[in-house]
């Protein structure tokens, strides 16, 4: 279990903080305004209302302990900019950041950033690569780095069990669930479960390798 702390909640940032939640780590969840820190608390481990852009503020907040911290200002460059420098300047060893454009993450490099991410544009090169392919059906984000998607299930795979597939060795993917063309659903298959022709299945894993799935025939 890692902890995290994601600081901004808007769209991006709560569903971050909500899905780092639900996969079983701490999450704290940090913004100024009392409405969103109500809206999440009940789904994070900890949400403090906090001016971040306070650098004793965000002291008190114990980020250099955290695994990785979270900076979801995406719309606000300068705060952005500003919370990314504190963040750094107290230590943090792993810091994410939301951009919202090339120069903005120019200066995120600069400053120090280890990830910088841009939300809109990497799910709209997904929703495109989806529409090109003839595997991917369904596409849902779950965080920057991973992802759920549905896929007719690639010919040679066809005819093989779970366990003779191995694919969280092969491609680091897991199948959460088997759709059957005749309308039959297995949740959570069991390693010697059957990979048949017109089968759809659910997948999750890292972006990357998920793209490497999508191209598979």
């Amino acid at each position: 279990m890692k902890q995290f702390a994601v600081i901004g909640l808007g769209r991006f940032g709560t569903s971050v903080a909500q899905e780092l939640c639900r996969l079983g780590h701490e999450v704290l969840a940090v913004d100024d305004s009392i409405d969103k820190i109500n809206a999440i608390a009940d789904t994070v481990t900890h949400a403090v209302q906090c001016n971040a852009t306070d650098p004793e503020a965000l002291n008190l907040l114990g980020l250099r302990n955290f695994d990785c911290v979270i900076v979801s200002i995406g719309s606000d460059m300068q705060t952005s900019i500003l919370v990314t420098m504190l963040c750094k300047e107290l230590g943090v060893s792993n810091v994410v950041v939301k951009s919202q454009s090339e120069l903005h993450s120019k200066i995120l490099k600069k400053l120090g950033a280890d990830k910088i991410v841009f939300p809109e544009r990497d799910m709209a090169e997904r929703t495109a690569q989806s529409l090109v392919s003839d595997s991917i059906l369904d596409y849902i984000e779950l965080s920057p780095d991973f992802s759920l998607i549905e896929i007719n299930a690639p010919k040679s795979w066809q005819g093989f069990s779970l366990n003779d597939l191995k694919l969280p060795a092969r491609y680091s993917i897991n199948v959460m669930a088997i759709k059957h063309s005749d309308g039959s659903i297995i949740v959570t298959p069991r390693a010697n479960d059957m990979i048949e022709p017109g089968d759809t299945l659910i997948v999750i894993g890292a972006n990357d390798d998920l793209d490497r799935v999508g191209n598979l025939k």
